[in-house]
């Protein structure tokens, strides 16, 4: 019977791309000058992984590319040759190289060959050059070993590994051939081989998918145990595996020295010890985690919202009960209350990750961009072990790449300039994550010249964005660059200047539910937050009635709540209205008229404005009464109806009654245009 090694195809992509981030994060600390010999194994161990598990599953133009790749990181980690800039340029576009394959090879896609090509003369042309000198530890070897002869009066044994293989019963059922295991242990050095196939059956009794047979192998030479190991690693929860030195400890290899030559001087962060640990424990039975799709894991967080739900419209039914017997059913939906928040709070912490695993990726681009342009960049991360939901993670990715670019192209000036203004050459890009309001954070900081206001301020009146007439204030300023197609940029680059980024930004925020502002001052720098949910799938928000309806307002969204006096409303020519808030004029938009409902009131004296932001407009919202704060788990409107501009979602309350959850972008929207909803523009009361 033939073994089916498709089976095992995806989670040999998800390990290699997470193998290929830890090779990434030790190849930008190499370009930093952090030159160490553990680096460089961990590098080496991902390429030898990956061109196992290539090999294994013939995936032969990766395990091809590969394999010239791992000749040259073995010189590197012999200590054979040095690091240089250039050498490290190569490997990080290899990587690059094996990203693209493997994911053309998952797809089924065909390989850019070309390209492959072109980068592996490359890596032959280095593997061409004569070596740099060997390391002084090395050269100190030979007269150690002549001492060692000398006092014992007979030749010591060759120095290697003597090495027991017993293949467990699953080896060959999880796809691992002790056949290339072997093949790969004897380019190490010579190899002796003893076979004992003592436990193989008779023939009628013989299970094809289990290995019987047992090696005792020696391989000879001055071979590190981490290399040893690394033959094995495919097939070390599978096997039992015995190390024993023979002959003397062969002398450790210096740490490789960075060659003479001026590296690009474009500081990076490190990858988080903690992003590197998610990895390995999803990548790693033996940590005691399994894979699981995230469609299993929502499919589990939506009954579990839809218990919360029971419990609550119980806990309103058994609210009016009396007697002792109601007492205690009170105190049992009490205690069940609390068991179903614990319990939603762990399913949600499921879907989790670290904010690092986004953050992961700036490294490498602040350096190259930074190098491409000419300029000198630190990056500083903070926080990265703050956690957001998958969902939000996934989606928050693209908008930081956006700024970080931005900051980079328009924020941090020319080495020049900066030295001209008292600054030092390097300039400073920060990403910081913290937790605050139920909220996470997120801050894209530079050190940079700031956002000139007067140059925003004379594109924004070219454009027609805004008048004379009317006098803005700092914010409302710098927020116009994320009007579309806005940019202050002199000159268009592939980096920027197209003003298709900025706005881009704000929009996916607000899809997220989230929220952005801006600060800058000239000269010193510039600093975007990032306001945004836990989780997409449950919501704080507040309650609000118009009618007989109750909405539910998005507290992220919520400036403030007041009542206004007459003298502060005025009419406008359009036949809306607005009010004064301290130094600002807001239009009113009253919900009942928005969504065509019979409200209680329609005097704004005798109801309340609810001040509400989005996009860095705000608008007052007219309702008849607020109600309470509470956790909503939202529910898509899409999947069950259709798509409503103004509205986010529905969520069921603790009575029993649906109440629709407000998209406060999408509200004034609809409020500005009043042909999304087919009526008049409300008139004023």
């Amino acid at each position: 019977m033939t073994l089916d090694l498709t089976q095992f195809h995806e989670i040999f992509f998800e390990e290699s791309f997470e193998a290929l981030d830890s090779m990434e994060a030790a190849l930008l600390k190499l370009s930093a000058g952090e030159v160490d010999a553990e680096l460089i194994n961990t590098i080496f161990r991902v390429a030898h992984s990956i061109k196992g598990g290539a090999a294994t599953f013939a995936f032969n133009e990766v395990a091809g590319f590969t394999h010239v790749l791992e000749t040259l990181l073995d010189q590197l980690r012999a200590g054979k040759r040095q690091v240089r800039p250039d050498i490290v340029d190569v490997l990080l576009r290899s990587g690059d190289a094996m990203r693209a394959m493997l994911v053309a090879t998952q797809r089924k896609e065909a390989i850019d060959s070309a390209g492959v090509a072109k980068l592996r003369a490359e890596l032959e042309r280095i593997m061409s050059e004569s070596p740099s000198a060997a390391p002084p530890a090395a050269a100190t070897a030979a007269p150690s070993a002549s001492k060692s002869v000398a006092a014992s009066g007979s030749p010591a044994p060759a120095p290697g590994w003597r090495i027991k293989f017993v293949p467990g019963p699953e080896l060959l059922r999880h796809g691992n051939d002790p056949l290339r295991i072997l093949r790969e242990l004897a380019t190490l050095g010579k190899m002796r081989v003893s076979v004992d196939a003592a436990g193989v059956p008779a023939l009628t009794d013989l299970d094809p998918e289990v290995c019987r047979l047992r090696w005792n192998l020696e391989v000879l030479g001055q071979i590190d145990r981490a290399a040893v190991q690394a033959v094995f690693e495919w097939a070390e929860s599978e096997c039992e595996l015995t190390l024993e030195r023979i002959g003397a400890e062969p002398s450790a290899p210096a740490a490789p020295s960075v060659a003479t030559a001026p590296a690009p001087e474009a500081a990076t962060a490190p990858v988080s010890a903690p992003a590197a640990e998610a990895s390995t424990r999803s990548a790693n039975p033996d940590g005691g985690s399994i894979r699981v799709s995230i469609e299993k894991i929502d499919e589990l967080l939506n009954s579990v919202g839809e218990l919360v739900i029971t419990q609550s419209v119980l806990s309103q039914l058994a609210a009016p009960l009396e007697g002792r017997e109601a007492g205690e059913l009170r105190s049992a939906l009490a205690q069940l209350e609390r068991h179903m928040r614990a319990l939603q709070e762990s399913v949600m912490r499921v879907r989790m990750l670290p904010i690092s695993f986004v953050f992961n990726r700036f490294p490498r681009l602040v350096r190259d961009l930074g190098q491409r342009l000419g300029k000198k960049i630190e990056l500083k991360v903070t926080g990265d072990t703050t956690e957001l939901d998958k969902t939000v993670l996934e989606k928050i990715g693209d908008p930081l790449v956006h700024l970080v670019r931005n900051s980079i192209d328009h924020g941090i000036e020319m080495p020049d300039v900066r030295t001209a203004a008292g600054k030092t050459e390097h300039g400073t890009i920060s990403l910081h994550a913290y937790h605050k309001g139920g909220n996470v954070i997120v801050e894209v900081s530079d050190d940079g010249g700031g956002l000139r206001k007067d140059k925003i301020l004379a594109k924004a009146l070219e454009r027609g964005l805004v008048t004379n007439e009317v006098e803005l204030s700092e914010e409302r300023i710098l927020n116009l660059i994320f009007a579309p197609g806005f940019s202050t940029a002199d000159v268009v680059s592939d980096v920027s200047g197209r003003g298709v980024g900025m706005d881009v930004v704000r929009r996916n925020i607000n899809e997220l539910g989230g929220h952005i502002q801006i600060f800058s001052t000239q000269g010193q720098g510039s600093t975007i937050r990032i306001r945004l949910p836990l989780t997409l799938a449950i919501l704080d928000g507040q309650l609000a009635r118009v009618g007989k309806e109750v909405y539910v307002v998005p507290i992220v969204s919520i400036v403030e709540t007041i009542q206004v006096t007459r003298e502060r409303v005025n009419n406008v020519a359009s036949g809306g209205q607005v009010f004064r808030l301290r130094d600002d004029y807001l239009p009113i938009v009253r919900l009942h008229s928005l969504f065509d409902i019979e409200p209680d009131y329609t005097d704004l004296l005798d109801g309340l404005l609810m001040i509400v932001e989005a996009d860095g407009k705000r608008v007052g919202l007219f309702v008849d009464e607020l109600m309470s704060q509470q956790q909503v788990v939202i529910k898509s409107l899409e999947t069950n109806f259709k798509q409503v501009t103004g509205l986010a979602g529905a969520t069921m309350l603790g009575d029993g009654r649906v109440a629709l959850i407000l998209d406060i972008p999408g509200v004034i929207t609809r409020f500005q245009a009043p042909e999304e909803r087919g009526i008049a523009k409300p008139q004023a009361a």
